[in-house]
């Protein structure tokens, strides 16, 4: 997780560096917070405990004094001091930290990968892998990720500690235009399942350029060909719902790949069917495309069609129980707005911080059992409210759950009353008795179309993210703003979770 300090030359690494140190730091600060163990014993004295602890967590490499200075000229003198103090305090209180800190940590990952590796669990591949709702869904039903790829630093970062099981060189930052052609690198194992959603921008009409030609797909088209090469036995691509027009272009591509393996030669059959996340008991009425394709062996000898694998799906949403906003924000401390800006990276007790201590630990209802499987989670993550100025403050405090920029009541204020033909859900206070409005990648812009049904702010990214299913646990890392994007783009675990059940009878 973390990098040599000597191999650290751009600012995104510094970045990423400085907030793991950071994370670090408020993970010790809250456990003693907790427990009451505030120990005044503690100093930042670097001890040669100290500095292999440093090289544990494969900061330095030795404990030549030129990495000291370097680290403290990368960190600052005031959170170099702090993180110091945190090392020692980590040394002094392991027992009672317990697992608090494995994610971060170098030798507890590896045993967590020899541990998961023992197991001979299903493989799959993960391509546009985003922050990881898909590859989590799976890998919660028991799949291992053998390889997660995706174009954007700060989701690799998230995925790399949120999936401790998975090897980070096997979680690879880069385009898959410059990975599929030498996939054989970074891929040794038989794939029973890819799984990802590329981006089709190109949308053209039927009886005009198909899509795998339009150049604006060319991620589309590596994703067909990363599968011509794998040749997994199973294959899941979701989209959005306005890819459904294009479906039978998609189905014929998947129909035209043909595999070479020794004296064989596979195929796939595909169908597709938007699914809804609400049926698979996620607090969220969010509509995705999903494509099941099947390698034409796999299809025969288990008698089973693609259509038949969606009748699986649909049959299993009887015994999913329907969970609403209110039961995805029942449970969490109460925030305010903060009224100046440049605050939401600054951690408080009104406006909520990135790292806090569960108030709630113990009251679960039977969504947050459903998305924390059955775990009391001691810690809240992610947990912070956004600014907020007057007139939107306004706005958030007059509107009555289900009311948008339409409403006679705040016509006096309305910034977009002009163009409210357009922006009509521009502002939108949700509705806590029904399941919420889709979690979208624009709440990195602003968060005026999801605010708060009870509380005068929009919704914080831990509250999205559990809209979307993700565990409570689950760390979002990045800047705040980056933290929504991740959270919106991504598909809802327990979503994921009920397509890999069905999925995971006819792999073995």
């Amino acid at each position: 997780m973390f990098q040599y300090i000597n191999n650290i030359e751009s600012t995104k690494d510094k970045k990423f560096l400085i907030e793991k140190v950071n994370l670090f730091i408020k993970l010790i600060n809250v456990f003693a917070q907790k427990n009451n163990l505030i120990d005044s014993s503690v100093n930042s004295a670097i001890s040669d405990a100290t500095k292999n602890r440093l090289k544990e967590l494969r900061i330095i490499e030795t404990n030549s004094e030129n990495e000291q200075k370097q680290l403290m000229k990368v960190l600052k003198a005031p959170i170099y001091k702090e993180f110091i103090k945190a090392i020692n305090y980590n040394l002094k209180h392991q027992k009672l930290i317990g697992n608090l800190l494995n994610n971060l940590d170098p030798s507890k990952r590896s045993i967590i990968q020899e541990k998961s590796n023992k197991k001979n669990k299903p493989r799959i591949v993960d391509f546009f892998c985003g922050a990881g709702g898909l590859s989590l869904g799976f890998s919660q039903e028991g799949f291992q990720v053998d390889l997660a790829n995706d174009y954007e630093d700060v989701c690799i970062e998230t995925f790399r500690y949120n999936h401790p099981e998975v090897p980070d060189d096997r979680v690879i930052l880069g385009d898959i235009r410059n990975i599929v052609d030498h996939i054989e690198d970074y891929i040794d194992n038989d794939i029973d399942i890819v799984i990802g959603g590329p981006p089709c921008q190109g949308f053209s009409s039927a009886n005009q350029q198909r899509i795998i030609d339009d150049p604006r797909n060319d991620l589309y088209k590596y994703y067909l060909k990363a599968i011509s090469k794998i040749a997994p036995k199973f294959v899941v691509m979701e989209n959005v719902k306005g890819m459904l027009p294009y479906s039978e272009q998609i189905a014929e591509d998947y129909k035209n790949i043909r595999i070479k393996k020794g004296n064989k030669t596979f195929s796939y059959s595909v169908d597709c069917k938007v699914l809804v996340s609400n049926d698979f008991g996620v607090a969220q009425k969010r509509q995705r495309l999903i494509f099941i394709a099947i390698r034409n062996d796999i299809s025969e000898k288990r008698k089973i069609t693609p259509s038949g694998i969606f009748q699986e799906i649909e049959n299993s949403y009887t015994q999913n129980k329907e969970h609403l906003l209110k039961d995805a924000l029942e449970y969490i401390k109460p925030l305010e707005a903060p009224r100046v800006k440049n605050m939401t990276e600054v951690d408080d007790e009104i406006t909520g911080k990135k790292v806090d201590v569960n108030q709630f630990y113990g009251n679960e209802n039977s969504y947050l059992k459903l998305i924390n499987e059955g775990r009391k989670i001691e810690y809240v993550f992610n947990h912070k409210a956004r600014y907020t100025n007057d007139i939107n403050y306004e706005i958030y405090g007059t509107l009555e759950q289900g009311e948008d920029g339409t409403s006679e009541k705040i016509k006096h204020v309305m910034p977009y009353k002009h163009r409210n033909h357009i922006f009509k859900d521009k502002y939108f206070k949700l509705i806590e008795d029904k399941p919420s409005r889709t979690i979208t990648a624009h709440l990195k812009m602003d968060c005026h179309s999801h605010i708060h049904p009870r509380q005068v702010r929009s919704i914080s990214p831990r509250e999205a993210a559990r809209i979307q299913s993700f565990p409570d646990d689950y760390i979002f890392l990045g800047a705040y703003l980056k933290t929504y994007m991740q959270i919106g783009n991504a598909v809802p675990p327990v979503m994921a979770r009920g397509i890999a059940k069905v999925l995971k009878k006819h792999i073995k």
